[in-house]
């Protein structure tokens, strides 16, 4: 009987200590999560990339072999991954790189030196290590340009936890849309309890999920249609595979250059001021 009390007692010692370390896991987890969660200030939000570029402005004309994309850069708002961008272009690093994934439509990713999307060996790896950097001000909508997550530092704790610096590269992504069903507006609308963002993404396009989880460094204001073609492309059936097109779309380079409402862009390759 006395047995039986001890076992008792240890199972329910056991049960509540569990209970303590659940209850107070929750409530760091719970602090990290908000910790890291941008806060969106709607006072202050400006939808940047719904804007027409300015004279002056920061341009990438990405030319590739089923067209030609033009987008104004952020500098002042991804400044080290726009940098990052910038410093491959004007190097040549982007010439002959390849489109190496195409995502039923939605979106695309490009300027990998190797037809799978890895880097070559001898690749100075620093230019993969670029902090992430999010903004409120800069969103996943349709054409916007994103520098791809490459990894991840975290401790085991933040593993648990959630935190950690994430980190960009050279290769990037070029956004097409979602389909917006009436499901997923609901759930948009339900979500955020303002109507700024989603009226946004609905009559734009985009991919909501994306949303501060990506480093948008442009927003194309001019082929549109090139990047629809880009994200539709037909890709490998190899389950082996990352869905690599099948025949080779290649960007035949990237020229880094100052937007003008007067004339067509020059596609010289000027440095822009960082």
């Amino acid at each position: 009987m006395n047995s039986n009390k001890k076992l008792l007692k240890t199972i329910v010692i056991f049960t509540l200590l569990m209970a303590i370390i659940s209850l107070g896991y929750m409530l760091v987890s719970d602090h990290f999560a908000q910790k890291n969660q941008m806060h969106i200030d709607l006072d202050t939000l400006k939808l940047v990339q719904l804007q027409k570029p300015e004279n002056g402005d920061t341009i990438a004309v990405i030319d590739t072999s089923i067209g030609q994309i033009k987008a104004v850069l952020y500098p002042q708002y991804s400044p080290n991954a726009v940098k990052n961008f910038i410093d491959l272009a004007n190097s040549g690093y982007y010439n002959n790189t390849y489109v190496f994934h195409s995502e039923n439509g939605i979106y695309c990713a490009a300027g990998s030196p190797n037809k799978d999307g890895t880097l070559p060996d001898n690749y100075d790896k620093s230019k993969e290590l670029i902090k992430r950097e999010l903004n409120q001000n800069l969103w996943p909508f349709k054409g916007a340009i994103c520098a791809m997550n490459t990894t991840v530092d975290k401790s085991f704790w933040q593993s648990l936890t959630g935190g950690g610096t994430y980190y960009v590269g050279s290769r990037f992504a070029l956004l097409n849309t979602i389909d917006f069903t009436d499901d997923i507006k609901k759930q948009l609308y339900d979500y955020t309890g303002d109507n700024t963002l989603p009226d946004a993404f609905v009559k734009n396009g985009g991919i909501p999920n994306f949303s501060q989880q990506m480093t948008v460094i442009g927003q194309t204001y001019e082929g549109i249609d090139v990047i629809e073609k880009l994200s539709s492309l037909k890709v490998s059936d190899s389950k082996d595979t990352e869905k690599i097109p099948v025949d080779d779309v290649m960007i035949k380079s990237v020229k880094i250059s100052k937007y003008s409402e007067d004339t067509t862009a020059s596609t010289t390759n000027e440095s822009a001021a960082h």
